[in-house]
């Protein structure tokens, strides 16, 4: 049990999850059903020596998990989406996916996937607020609420979702709005190291995940709570738009990556 005697400042930054708060060096989080398997994939990461998530330390008396704090700054920054940002980020992805090969647990949550036989665990919402900076490098990911085994180009997929970024200009943070999104498919795949099978695969697996992560949202929207806050705030318009703009623009994107 970790006691709590520091003064609480609340995170903000998540869609779904409420509560978050730091104390000191640590992060305090209500508990979830994916807890568990988050706090075994946290261990197994500790024990492989990836640097780039945090490290479990308990409950509290409030039955809150207990994690450590990273620090450095998170969000759409010119430094943290400039290139040798973007790159870091392929980087850090691959050393997360490299360490968590042959892991398994039970208890992962349900959402959009590939078809393709899992071969690591994917963060699967490498968004910029689950995304640590420092001196514009990528340095951790945090919240692995969404982490299930998959396949390394579905987590590609979904983190150039957010990061190219596939998405309408429309809906894309104004640091965003100009760049050229081929360009940085070609970078982060590069930098990850992404071989050309995958490559070839890539706009049709957004695509994918397009249509499933719509669906998945709708469902979970229905249950109430934050993913229905979701929904009603644009998250469907917004999947659509994104898949009509990749439809328009694919064949110049695919034309970077082969």
């Amino acid at each position: 049990m970790v006691a709590t005697l520091l003064h609480e400042t609340p995170l903000r930054g998540g869609d779904v999850t409420d509560g978050v708060v730091r104390v000191g060096d640590t992060v305090r989080r209500p508990k979830s059903p994916s807890t568990p398997a988050v706090h075994a994939l946290l261990r197994h990461l500790e024990a492989a020596g990836f640097a780039g998530a945090p490290r479990v330390v308990g409950f509290d008396e409030f039955d809150r998990e207990v994690i450590t704090y990273i620090p450095g700054s998170c969000g759409i920054t010119v430094h943290n989406v400039a290139e040798d940002g973007l790159r870091s980020l392929a980087g850090l992805l691959r050393g997360f996916h490299d360490a968590t090969e042959g892991f398994s647990a039970q208890g992962w949550v349900e959402g959009s996937n590939d078809d393709r036989a899992p071969e690591v665990i994917g963060h699967c919402d490498l968004r910029p607020e689950n995304t640590i900076f420092h001196r514009g490098s990528a340095v951790a990911l945090i919240d692995f609420d969404q982490a299930r085994p998959t396949t390394r180009l579905f987590d590609v997929v979904t983190t150039l979702r957010h990061w190219a970024p596939i998405a309408d200009p429309l809906d894309r943070h104004p640091l965003l709005r100009g760049v050229d999104v081929g360009a940085r498919l070609r970078l982060f795949c590069d930098a990850y190291g992404l071989p050309p099978r995958d490559r070839r695969r890539l706009l049709d697996l957004a695509r994918l995940r397009f249509h499933r992560s719509y669906d998945v949202m709708r469902k979970r929207a229905d249950q109430g709570g934050a993913w229905a806050a979701m929904w009603a705030g644009g998250a469907g318009e917004r999947i659509r738009r994104a898949a009509a703009w990749l439809d328009v623009h694919e064949d110049e994107l695919h034309a970077h990556l082969v």
